[in-house]
């Protein structure tokens, strides 16, 4: 991929993470700033010795930051729902291809996979997976931390409106502080590193994997058996 050069690996020392998912476009964006932060991500991941995970396609800053960690010798791992294929996938994909049946299965996967994740610069969907981590960490089902790669403020209108959810009520300050932004890959790794939750769950992590638990016995049982 043009842009994309083979990333020396180093023997750093191990971080706290091991797998990191990146949410981010299938498309470039205007600035070359966007492919340029994707880029230095990529390093930052091979000197540490982390793992990929992310959403499978290999055009945009998806295939900018899968093939550069993969070309640093890192793990590499794509999931994608079949339905996608042919929109987000064109040409050789980097590493390991996960298929999976829909949107809500590739979320799932990347959520259990995954150390911490990290958005960079996207659309509706790197947006919409990124709030849904936020809210998962809230609700408590993960502890992980959820990190905004905030290039040329990109995200500073939707930074401004969380605050407006705090100002306003609808979100508590500790819960306020399950974001946490940077403006560049070297400083939003620091940070994740450092970061320990605050806020308050609204249910043990323990209760949500018994619930699904529960309803994956309760499914299973109710396709089995025959009949009285």
């Amino acid at each position: 991929m043009e842009g994309v050069e083979d990333v020396p690996a180093l023997n750093e020392k191990k971080g706290r993470f091991e797998r990191i998912c990146v949410f981010c476009g299938s498309r470039t964006g205007y600035k070359s700033t966007f492919s340029d932060a994707a880029l230095e991500l990529g390093k930052q991941l091979v000197e540490r010795r982390i793992d990929l995970i992310y959403g499978g396609g290999s055009v945009g800053l998806m295939g900018l930051i899968s093939q550069t960690v993969y070309n640093g010798g890192c793990h590499v791992l794509g999931i994608i729902p079949k339905a996608l294929l042919p929109h987000e996938i064109s040409g050789k994909t980097n590493g390991e291809t996960k298929v999976v049946i829909d949107m809500h299965e590739r979320k799932s996967e990347m959520a259990k996979q995954a150390d911490a994740f990290i958005a960079l610069p996207g659309g509706y969907g790197t947006m919409e997976e990124l709030l849904e981590m936020i809210t998962w960490s809230q609700l408590g089902i993960h502890e992980k931390p959820v990190g905004l790669l905030n290039v040329d403020g990109y995200y500073n209108s939707l930074l401004a409106l969380f605050d407006k959810g705090v100002e306003e009520g609808f979100i508590e300050e500790a819960a306020r502080q399950i974001i946490i932004s940077a403006d560049t890959p070297t400083e939003l790794i620091k940070k994740m590193e450092e970061y320990a939750p605050v806020h308050q769950k609204v249910a043990s992590r323990q209760n949500w994997e018994v619930d699904q638990l529960l309803e994956s016995t309760t499914t299973s049982g109710s396709g089995s058996g025959s009949g009285p």
